[in-house]
């Protein structure tokens, strides 16, 4: 109830801070008490008209104090459906991303899911779809910042362990899945560590810009070998050399990584796996460290 509760807050906020503000005009233009600044400061803020100033200077506070109390109102009307319009948008995909994915979403169920009905051909038009949502989710999301926070109607489904899982699943596919290289799936990632970010940079969340690609991430060996054998026992194609698909994978995931788990945490999204089941601050920490260290190392050289 976060969200929307925040967002009738936030109207009601502006509303008293008005009243006060155009409240402290009167009081001090008339001298006639708190009572009758306020009895005339709301009376024009709400537009009743039952209280009546005399004099031209506080007949133009007064108009505008009521201008900006319709301007209110009018805002209020045009931003709830853009909000909604927005919300719509996003979950459309998010809520296709279940057929696909799962409950919880997963990026092993959603390859998985496309070997076995034979369409892993058709994996680029999921890439090309993505990166479009992610286009989307960020221009919506950086204006309508409160749009972050709302969840979806289906409280196993949220847009950052739907956007996790998809980059996941592209970042398999072109490090670990031994198939032609998908140019989109890489557009797709690159689409979505810059969402994040983007959305990370307004709610102030601290993430490294140029990773290293050997840098630490949240996501351990044996997990991804444990992903491995599964993506193996249904009999999608593994690339011989597991050490570089390994560090390829850790390539791409560095560079969402902090985002991803940061907003997870910050929308208590619900559970997914590599996503919002693991705390973003001890591989952030671990992150600045080692960047700290090879920054000093090289001073000193």
């Amino acid at each position: 109830m976060f969200a929307p509760v925040g967002l009738f807050t936030l109207v009601a906020a502006w509303l008293v801070l008005l009243d006060v503000g155009f409240m402290a005009i009167f009081w001090a233009a008339e001298q006639g008490g708190w009572a009758q600044a306020f009895h005339q400061s709301g009376s024009s803020l709400f537009t009743l008209g039952f209280a009546t100033v005399e004099g031209a200077g506080l007949q133009a506070v007064s108009f505008v104090e009521a201008a900006l109390g319709l301007g209110m109102v009018a805002l209020l009307i045009t931003y709830l459906p853009s909000i909604y319009s927005a919300f719509a948008r996003r979950e459309t995909l998010v809520a296709l991303l279940e057929v696909r994915a799962g409950s919880p979403p997963s990026a092993v169920s959603m390859l998985e899911r496309f070997h076995r009905i034979g369409w892993t051909e058709r994996l680029t038009d999921v890439w090309t779809e993505w990166e479009v949502w992610f286009a989307e989710v960020e221009e919506s999301q950086t204006t309508y910042p409160i749009l972050s926070f709302y969840r979806s109607p289906q409280p196993e489904r949220h847009w950052v362990t739907a956007a996790g899982t998809v980059l996941d699943g592209a970042a398999l596919t072109l490090s670990t899945i031994d198939v032609d290289w998908q140019p989109q799936a890489a557009l797709q990632i690159r689409a979505g560590f810059l969402a994040l970010r983007r959305i990370s940079d307004f709610f102030g969340i601290e993430y490294d810009s140029d990773p290293a690609p050997d840098a630490p991430i949240s996501i351990s060996r044996a997990e991804y070998d444990e992903v491995v054998a599964r993506l193996e026992e249904v009999g999608i194609p593994i690339k011989s050399d597991r050490d570089q698909a390994w560090r390829d994978f850790a390539g791409w995931r560095v560079n969402y990584d902090t985002p991803l788990l940061s907003l997870a945490e910050l929308t208590v999204a619900p559970y997914a796996p590599w996503t919002s089941d693991r705390s973003a601050l001890g591989y952030h920490e671990l992150r600045v460290r080692r960047w700290g260290r090879r920054t000093k190392s090289a001073s000193d050289d």
